[in-house]
């Protein structure tokens, strides 16, 4: 492998990890079996290196305007310690990545982009600067993550010796707090990309061994297993979590990828203008030609991404993802398909490498864990 890698490198070595080149990084995809690590999750807990992961600090009196400006949600009503998902879009609408930002003072924002955009984002980021007493910082490079995801999650937090244990307990979903995690200063998340209660621990890059290896030793009353790449994707996709590149593109309007609502909100209540206001007002107006729907297998023949839905001899849409569930037992899938043909029930033939297997058109998500 050619990638770089995450100061982690060597904790993967050492746990036997396969690797793999994921946005130009060197990462593991798993470590034994992927399976194995994906029923971890939902049954105990996982540990999973997401350094490859962006950051990027706003600051300045303007940060909370120009990420109005910026991102399609209203961020500037984000409370200090609350935390949005949200979509970075072009002048035509066309969706750049998808990204969660925290809020952590008046005038302090931290934004997570995806791995493998890291640099076109950062790119539309500083042109958009124009005008606000904004800085924007990319802090990529200087950080590692962490995530701790399962229904032991935060146990395993609690046995890490924080400076707050209250903290970690009263800490909500899609929330944020600064604490001490064995021994170093840490960011705290409760977002999560697996369907599972979880944390994500930001750190200094020089700390980051500290935390994997006090996480993993915090973990080992609770059957915590390290997980790959191959694992965080079949966790996501059983949770219909979209996938940058695959549920999300350029190509994908957000009213086709299931955002729509998102998109719906900030043309209602955001009062400023944002990048790409115009052309997502435009295309609210009609009903998209398609529609992101889940789809369950009839057989045991799973369809994976690029694979074709047909209708006779005409082809009505793409798979976007697809697995073998691991949790549900069956085959599963994401898929991009003409809306006349997207409801909810209906049959659909996937063409799988020349034969034909049938899909059915179910609610998303396909696993949702008991609160």
């Amino acid at each position: 492998m050619t990638g770089k890698k995450t100061s982690l490198h060597a904790q993967h070595e050492a746990a036997g990890a396969s690797f793999t080149d994921f946005g130009g990084w060197d990462m593991p995809l798993k470590y034994d079996n992927d399976v194995a690590e994906h029923h971890a999750v939902r049954n105990s807990a996982g540990i999973f290196d997401l350094s490859h992961m962006g950051e990027f600090r706003v600051t300045g009196p303007d940060a909370a305007a120009f990420l109005d400006y910026t991102l399609v949600s209203n961020m500037g009503i984000l409370k200090v310690g609350k935390a949005k998902y949200s979509i970075l879009v072009n002048e035509d609408g066309g969706v750049i990545d998808d990204l969660i930002t925290y809020r952590l003072g008046d005038e302090e924002f931290l934004v997570v982009p995806n791995a493998a955009n890291v640099d076109v984002d950062f790119e539309a980021f500083t042109a958009r600067t124009d005008g606000f007493d904004v800085k924007v910082v990319n802090e990529s490079d200087e950080t590692s993550l962490v995530a701790v995801q399962g229904p032991e999650s935060e146990n395993i937090l609690l046995g890490m010796d924080p400076s707050d244990a209250d903290a970690i307990k009263e800490l909500r979903y899609y929330a944020a707090v600064p604490l001490t995690l064995a021994g170093v200063d840490v960011l705290l998340a409760r977002t999560g990309y697996t369907g599972e209660d979880g944390f994500e621990i930001y750190v200094p890059n020089e700390n980051a061994v500290k935390i994997w290896d006090a996480a993993r030793a915090a973990g080992e009353a609770y059957d915590l297993k390290p997980a790959g790449l191959a694992a965080r994707d079949s966790l996501r996709l059983e949770a219909g979590m979209p996938l940058y590149g695959h549920e999300l593109g350029l190509d994908i309007t957000p009213f086709e990828s299931g955002l729509g609502r998102l998109v719906e909100i900030a043309l209602e209540k955001k009062k400023a203008d944002f990048v790409g206001r115009a052309a997502l007002d435009k295309l609210s107006q009609s009903a998209p030609e398609r529609s992101l729907v889940g789809l369950k297998a009839q057989a045991k023949r799973p369809a994976r991404a690029g694979s074709k839905i047909v209708d006779g001899d005409k082809e009505i849409g793409e798979i976007t993802s697809g697995i073998p569930s691991p949790t549900l037992g069956y085959p599963v899938a994401m898929a991009l398909v003409a809306s006349d043909r997207a409801k909810v029930g209906e049959t659909l033939d996937v063409d799988i490498r020349g034969k034909v297997a049938s899909f059915d058109v179910v609610e998303l998500p396909f696993y949702q864990r008991e609160k």
